[in-house]
This record gives structure tokens, sequence and C-alpha cells, in this order.
């Protein structure tokens, strides 16, 4: 038996009811940018807002840029470094060692250890 107490529910992102209540997009213009493989990238941007110079191909990840002939190069990645190696590069070996001394005295009055 159907109930007539029905609950009508929106989509989240839908438009609204009344006609009145919706309103215009800002202009857009098309920008179109080609990464050194060839892929076509293509996205909406404001009218009046700056195109940048390069955008990220969501294919390969590579740089694209706005010349088909003449697309950006390869970024250089940035090598892998451990926590170790960016705190060696903040302190001395001096310094690093005068910590972990206070670090360890720290700790062993902690536990009771004088």
């Amino acid at each position: 038996m159907p109930s007539n107490n029905v609950i009508r529910g929106t989509r989240i992102g839908s438009a609204p009811e009344r006609f009145d209540q919706r309103v215009e997009p800002a202009p857009r213009r098309p920008v179109v940018y080609w990464c050194r493989h060839g892929h076509r990238v293509e996205f909406l941007i404001a009218a009046e807002a700056e195109t940048p110079a390069t955008w990220e191909c969501p294919r390969c990840g590579e740089p694209a840029g706005p010349d088909p002939g003449d697309p950006p190069g390869r970024q250089r990645a940035e090598p892998y470094k451990t926590h170790l190696a960016y705190v060696q590069e903040r302190r001395t070996p001096e310094e690093g060692e005068a910590l972990l001394a206070e670090a360890l005295d720290a700790l062993r009055r902690r536990r009771g250890r004088d």
C-alpha cells in the first residue's frame, strides 16, 4: 500500500527549484595546452584571468604549454631524501650530539636513573 508521506530530496549541486534563484555563471574561455608527449589539455578559465605559463598534464604529469610545437621540457625531479638527510642539512654533527645527550639526560631523569 503506497504511503502519502513521501520525503523528497535533492542531490548535492543541483540547481535551485525556483527559476528566479538561478544565477548566471561567470564568463569563461577555453584554454588549450600540449605536453611533450602530444597530450592535449583543455580546460575553462575565467575570461578576465591571466593564463598560466604551464599546466600539469592530467595524463602523464608532465608540464604542458600553450605552443604545440614547443612544449615545455621535463621538470627536474627532486631526489628522495630521508628524514635524517633533512636533519643533517639543518644541524652540524656537534649540534646533533649535544641534542642527543640532552634528550638522553632527560630520559634518564624521567626514569629515575640520575
